[in-house]
């Protein structure tokens, strides 16, 4: 049976459904990720159309029903990340962290901090902070929902918290210098990359203030998680393969627009 209820969602994807309407997915707040009908929304008057655009989050009135499609109703306190509604690069990094929770999670599932860790991503690129490193946080804080929680504190080995350290895909985590000797095909990747990686895994979105990092060592800490992500999760989206294209087409990035300092300061996060 349909029960009106209303819930607070974030648009993930949004399909054409026959002449005028919509099939729109929703991760929720309270019921987790759902697929909603829409009555009539490809039509320019319809109230609801701008509710179910994509890089949207808004307060649903729906029927909500334990199986099948539920139905959208109504809506209120419409708010859209509209920067990346109109930015093909912030559209790309937005629309894999979509992805990458829908992926993560089955349909259904409730994870209410799951839901606030989207919010804080987009609302993060919508205000202008760094889309690569928003990307990275999200890409290790939701290693877990994949069934991997790698060793980012310390040593697997001994415990050691004292770097230098190195990923071992083997160990599930780091290896101190002292154990590398026990993986010869430890990720031998580079110690600033690590350093962030170890960084990300514990900062709160929340509280992540001001960013600088070069561009070097981004390509450093994005090889570094990419290599976890095949060797471990092992899925393809289309969405983080355009962000790799993107890397190609003569370095556009989002942060080029600015300017950069004549003497870069050290990579360093303030918060």
């Amino acid at each position: 049976m349909a029960q009106i209820e209303e819930v607070e969602g974030i648009v993930l994807s949004v399909r054409n459904h026959r002449e005028n309407d919509q099939l729109v997915k929703l991760f929720t707040n309270r019921f987790g990720k759902k697929m909603f009908f829409v009555k009539g929304t490809r039509k320019q008057k319809n109230k609801l159309r701008t509710a179910v655009l994509p890089f949207t989050k808004a307060t649903y009135i729906a029927d909500m029903r334990d199986t099948g499609l539920c139905f959208i109703r109504d809506a209120k306190e419409v708010e859209q990340y509209k920067s990346m509604q109109t930015d093909i690069f912030l559209n790309a990094y937005a629309t894999y962290i979509l992805n990458l929770a829908d992926a993560a999670l089955e349909d259904g599932v409730v994870d209410g901090t799951l839901f606030h860790k989207i919010d804080q991503c987009l609302t993060e690129i919508d205000e202008g902070t760094d889309p690569e490193i928003v990307v990275n946080i999200f890409e290790i804080q939701i290693l877990p929902y994949f069934g991997v929680s790698p060793e980012l504190r310390g040593c697997r080995v001994c415990g050691n918290t004292e770097g230098p350290f190195d990923y071992s895909g083997s160990y599930g985590g780091l290896l101190c210098q002292e154990h590398w000797h026990l993986d010869r095909y430890r990720y031998h990747s580079s110690q600033k990359a690590i350093h962030f990686v170890r960084l990300f895994s514990a900062i709160s979105l929340d509280r992540l203030g001001s960013i600088t990092v070069k561009e070097e060592t981004k390509r450093e800490i994005r090889t570094l998680i990419d290599l976890i992500y095949d060797e471990s999760v092992g899925i393809k989206l289309k969405s983080k393969k355009f962000i790799d294209q993107m890397y190609t087409w003569g370095n556009l990035l989002i942060d080029k627009r600015v300017p950069p300092k004549e003497t870069p300061d050290e990579n360093e996060i303030n918060d």
